[in-house]
């Protein structure tokens, strides 16, 4: 397959790596073709700590992806996470010209709307229209062409700091991978594994990876609310170790196999075998005493969660409820809890939408690396590579641009 070909999704994680390769069919269905998964050293809570660790830990994903899918990889569309990323709304006005909302028009409202003071060391990552309001006419979502004299746009932008995007954009750097654009990581993992049904009627996505907790809230089929918790599935894991006393891969093992956020779905004469550290033998430990020491730490993950949706002021809208992803949302009576925390319809989302080896990538934990690939399959068909989530125009040339300075000042 030559490089034109190919879409991949490379998912820089804080516990693994993750790079998927797609092929777009003429039908517009991503056809998943290889993948390759390994073990990240490199990254604390989402951000990179150490470029070298990162740099060996992509490459083995990467070669192991080319493996599988029998090609060579030159670019990525890579994912952003991290306590630093903040979400805001917000609204500009113009007044149309000649009548009629040109495209012109529609750079002026989006330009309006992006006019926010935003510190010097952040730089914006995405702008997502939410709704265009022509003449106090709401719920527009491409306002082309329309007769009017007065133009409103709502929108979510989305910050993050410019050194952590630029030390995920190093890093690929280093591994002779090219980066095509950089994509936050909750919207990744909604475009995987949300309906569209959800989008409209309200529904808030909680990836709970590895280093941090990413939330994505959607009322009216657009972006309302993002926010980025510095708690995941390793905190879990730190627990096991500490109160079973055993290594921490050995407890991220245990956690996948044997977890259960809720002690009353676990039986009394269930037992498992937990290795010891320094040599000696293994023990054997009741699986009950597993679950309690991992239920209080999941109600602090989804509580905190609860806490950010409330903060919001969207959480009322959300009447298709939760969707949990990610690799933690696996562990037994995550969904069960999370109904009761949330006190809404929950489910754990799994990457759809996808052909090829799609039984490979049916994993939450796969839900950002697809949802990347699918984000894009997106940019790609609309030969343009800036972010769009509805009818965007060629306004983001400009921040585009500005990300390319980024991946410039690290070539």
């Amino acid at each position: 397959m030559s490089k034109s070909d190919l879409i991949v999704g490379l998912d820089i994680g804080t516990t693994k790596i993750c790079a998927v390769v797609g092929e777009l069919t003429e039908s517009g269905l991503v056809e998943v073709v290889g993948i390759g998964t390994s073990v990240s050293t490199g990254l604390r809570k989402g951000v990179v700590v150490n470029i070298e660790q990162t740099v060996q830990s992509v490459r083995k994903a990467v070669e192991d992806a080319e493996l599988m899918a029998g090609c060579e990889i030159h670019s990525v569309y890579v994912g952003i996470a991290g306590s630093h990323i903040m979400g805001i709304n917000s609204h500009g006005v113009i007044a149309v010209k000649g009548g009629e909302v040109g495209q012109q028009d529609v750079e002026r409202a989006l330009d309006a709307a992006r006019a926010v003071a935003i510190p010097a060391d952040r730089e914006v990552i995405h702008i997502l229209p939410q709704e265009y309001i022509v003449d106090n006419q709401r719920g527009i979502t491409d306002p082309l062409g329309m007769a009017g004299v007065r133009l409103e746009v709502k929108v979510h932008i989305v910050t993050g700091a410019v050194s952590s995007a630029q030390n995920i954009v190093r890093s690929c750097k280093r591994s002779h991978l090219e980066v095509s654009d950089i994509a936050l990581e909750a919207l990744a993992s909604a475009k995987a594994v949300l309906t569209e049904e959800e989008r409209e009627i309200g529904v808030a996505l909680v990836d709970l990876g590895g280093g941090t907790t990413d939330i994505a809230v959607f009322v009216n089929g657009a972006i309302k609310h993002t926010a980025v918790l510095g708690l995941g599935g390793q905190n879990l894991s730190n627990d096991i170790a500490y109160g079973l006393r055993t290594p921490v891969a050995a407890a991220e093992k245990i956690k996948i196999k044997y977890g259960c956020a809720l002690a009353d779905m676990v039986r009394q004469d269930e037992f498992i075998e937990v290795p010891s550290v320094g040599g000696r033998d293994p023990s054997k430990v009741s699986r009950r005493i597993l679950a309690e020491i991992c239920e209080p730490r999941m109600e602090e993950i989804l509580f905190q969660a609860n806490q950010a949706l409330e903060r919001s002021g969207y959480k009322d809208m959300i009447a298709a409820g939760v969707v949990l992803t990610g690799g933690t949302s696996l562990i037994e009576g995550c969904q069960e809890l999370g109904e009761q925390i949330f006190n809404a319809p929950t489910r754990i989302g799994y990457p759809r939408n996808v052909g090829g080896l799609k039984d490979v990538v049916n994993n939450p934990k796969f839900s950002t690396a697809v949802g990347l690939l699918r984000y894009g399959a997106e940019m790609e068909t609309a030969g343009q590579k800036k972010f769009n989530t509805r009818s965007e125009s060629s306004t983001f040339d400009g921040l585009f641009a500005r990300m390319k300075k980024w991946f410039a000042d690290i070539s």
